[in-house]
């Protein structure tokens, strides 16, 4: 048997036990003697009446262990040209002032903070400060307009908001004080103070913004005459923090993450996933506006006694294809996560590599990619180009940390394109069929559930609303947690995920996935990124679409392209899934963390009403499509 499966049985035959001993490798005030209370089950708890702080995990244990002066932190900012780097001294210092100001100012524990900031230390200091009072933080992604800004004060109702003059993209500066003035007007909650990282070159100031009932100050003046704040000890069971997901429509959904269970899979993770202990690098190309930037910038690697990189830029632009290469060999990245937009990205604009190929990379042992499916043409291009194993892993906001991986640290297994290998020690996922039975027959796709309860450092509830995590999350399927994802399991149990749900079109009566369709498409030579939809059909009810950008350089007649994509999903898939209709675009509509709006496309194809989300990284690229997804 090997190290993976006998692990995995473990956590699943003794789950008690087997995350009592994973929670001794972090540190207690009151160490936990049961590891979960099923009385109020379905809402399961982790380590009950244990006590504990994040922040302390994350830092103080750190220093006194013999780690002072080891990096911590390293902020690489592209869009500035600067390399600033915290010892573990120096960023517990930082977050001890920081907390002793967000103290002074009436922060306690318990009190929510919103963080609306770019991509600076201030930020993650800021998480960690609001973790060391026991304060619950709620980060908001910078590019949020102020609607979706004020319907999260709303939601979480904070004491306090942290925030920055402005976040700097590689052709422009984005002011943030307006938008924090304008949701502070639109909400109903009244904020009782802000606090403002000046930056260089905004227009914005702390004297140029509407009061808006607060208080404003000054981050900097308030911290640096703060007094250090100790860390506070809270229940395992207390929420760390509030991350919602991205609605365009209805209230946001909270998802509340414990303190306990999360320090505790967090720790796991780091070394039987990702394979980074004490002393290693991980460069995680994300945003801590989103829960990959929460677990692997942030709290995963400081808690595992690692050196994070908080890397301010883009993978291309900033200034050119190379950039993580760059950030990997200079400061000897062990591993680099990402997701695979941004890897597509690279290979339209470096198709040969050869920036890849210019930069030492000796350290790199192994590239993570998640946030979307990783297509097998980017997969492989990228595995040839780097050298290394790249581990597809599939999780969500809500679960925290992955669900299915290679267990790069625990046992490396043989893997394969387009799966992202099996489920992860302390997740029992399941394929389901609509009646919520087990599907036993391989390569038979359902619906992808978890048998509760769900793993430590996973949703504990939503915020304010535990009828709507039920509802939203445990109904469908009662004993189980509904990924809204598609996907089957083959003959030798390696796990596809398809896509969500609503992916899955009917054509004609057969049921078919477009997540199957984008995977042959994408597998041709020529094409950089693709999006298949499903739209309505009279007679067939519904037919698939694809919407096809190209690599640079290439030079191929529409007309010829189009053919040979459409026979290769016929040849793939069959006539059955009836695809005829390709269009090549200049680019996808995607939100800034990468997902492609293949609902919204969707949506104007079928000539319905459609909201375009706050999220969208470029609204321009939705009105050049207009006319071409109305045509379909």
């Amino acid at each position: 048997m090997s190290t993976y499966e006998a692990t995995y049985r473990r956590s699943q035959e003794d789950p008690g036990q087997f995350w009592l001993e994973a929670a001794a490798d972090i540190e207690w005030t009151v160490p936990p003697t049961e590891a979960l209370d099923s009385s109020s089950a379905p809402m399961y708890r982790w380590f009950p009446g244990a006590e504990l702080n994040v922040s302390s995990n994350a830092l103080d244990r750190h220093v006194a262990g013999g780690r002072a002066d080891q990096a911590a932190l390293v902020y690489d900012s592209a869009v500035l040209g600067t390399v600033t780097t915290y010892t573990y001294r120096e960023l517990l210092s930082a977050v001890e002032k920081a907390a002793g100001a967000l103290a002074e100012l009436g922060v306690v524990k318990g009190d929510r903070v919103i963080i609306y900031m770019p991509m600076i230390p201030e930020a993650l200091i800021s998480m960690l400060a609001c973790a060391r009072l026991g304060a619950i933080h709620s980060v908001v992604f910078g590019g949020f307009a102020p609607k979706e800004l004020a319907a999260r004060i709303e939601d979480a109702e904070p004491k306090a908001i942290v925030t920055a003059s402005g976040g700097i993209e590689p052709s422009r500066r984005v002011e943030y004080l307006p938008n924090v003035s304008q949701a502070m007007e639109m909400s109903t909650h009244q904020v009782n103070h802000v606090l403002v990282k000046d930056r260089e070159g905004f227009e914005n100031s702390l004297s140029s913004v509407p009061s808006a009932g607060a208080q404003w100050h000054d981050y900097d003046a308030v911290v640096s005459a703060a007094a250090p704040h100790p860390a506070v000890p809270v229940l395992a069971t207390d929420p760390l923090y509030i991350l919602y997901t991205s609605g365009t429509t209805g209230k946001p959904k909270g998802v509340v993450r414990d303190s306990g269970g999360y320090t505790v899979a967090m720790q796991w993770s780091m070394k039987n996933i990702y394979g980074v202990g004490p002393g290693e690098t991980m460069f995680t190309a994300s945003d801590v506006g989103w829960v990959v930037g929460h677990s692997y910038i942030v709290y995963a690697p400081l808690i595992a006694g690692a050196t994070t990189v908080l890397y301010e830029g883009k993978p291309v632009g900033t200034p050119d294809a190379g950039a993580f290469w760059r950030v990997v060999s200079q400061h000897g990245a062990k591993v680099l996560f990402t997701a695979p937009t941004a890897l597509r990205a690279i290979r339209k604009s470096d198709p040969a590599g050869e920036f890849i190929q210019n930069t030492p990379r000796p350290t790199l042992k192994a590239l993570f990619a998640a946030g979307e499916r990783l297509d097998p043409d980017t997969s492989r291009w990228i595995e040839d180009a780097l050298g290394v194993p790249v581990i597809d892993n599939w999780w969500q906001t809500e679960t925290g940390w992955p669900i299915a991986s290679n267990p790069f640290g625990l046992e490396e297994l043989p893997r394969k394109i387009g799966s992202p290998t099996f489920a992860v020690p302390g997740y029992d996922v399941r394929i389901l069929d609509a009646f919520g039975e087990d599907l036993t027959e391989p390569n038979v796709e359902g619906n992808i559930a978890i048998k509760l309860p769900l793993p430590p450092g996973t949703l504990a509830t939503l915020w304010g609303s535990d009828d709507r995590y039920k509802s939203s999350y445990l109904d469908a399927f009662p004993g189980y947690y509904t990924t809204g994802d598609s996907g089957y399991v083959d003959e030798d149990k390696y796990l596809f995920v398809m896509g969500r749900t609503d992916d899955v079109i009917n054509v004609s009566g057969h049921r078919l996935s477009t997540g199957a369709m984008e995977q042959v498409v994408a597998s041709h030579p020529a094409v950089a990124e693709c999006a298949v939809i499903g739209v309505a059909d009279p007679l067939k009810g519904q037919r698939p679409s694809g919407y096809v950008v190209l690599k640079s350089g290439v030079d191929i007649p529409e007309e010829e392209l189009r053919k040979e994509l459409i026979g290769l999903v016929r040849q793939d898939i069959g006539p059955v899934a009836d695809f005829k209709d390709v269009a090549i675009v200049g680019a996808l509509p995607k939100t800034r963390s990468g997902k492609i709006l293949r609902k919204t496309m969707r949506q104007i194809a079928d000539g319905e009403e459609y909201v375009v989300p706050s999220t969208i990284e470029d609204p321009s690229v939705i009105e050049e499509l207009l006319s071409i997804l109305r045509a379909v």
